[in-house]
């Protein structure tokens, strides 16, 4: 009996949770980062998941530093497990936590 995709399977989801969105992230090989060009005085800038290949752009960061701004900006992490065709999906996206349902 082979198992059946259900839409629940592949909907967005939203977490404020730090060892899911960790363990989301490092299943897809994503590691913490900020963009650079939003630094400043030595602030970490506008946080990001960096996936393979890294991108130039972005500036590693330890998950405690990722995790500090991620609560002191008030975010919640929308995230989707899995495409609709069964893949490991790479969708997220950071929104304020006031906005996520």
């Amino acid at each position: 009996m082979s198992a059946t995709k259900t839409t629940a399977d592949y909907e967005s989801r939203t977490t404020t949770d730090h060892r899911t969105i960790q363990k989301w992230a490092e299943e897809r090989g994503g590691k913490p980062a900020t963009v650079r060009a939003t630094e400043e005085d030595g602030h970490a800038g506008v946080l990001r998941i960096d996936f393979d290949p890294k991108e130039k752009s972005l500036d590693p960061i330890g998950w405690d530093e990722f995790f500090r701004k991620f609560d002191e900006s008030k975010l919640a992490f929308l995230y989707q497990d899995h495409t609709k065709d069964g893949g490991l999906s790479r969708f997220h996206k950071f929104v304020h936590r006031t906005s996520a349902h």
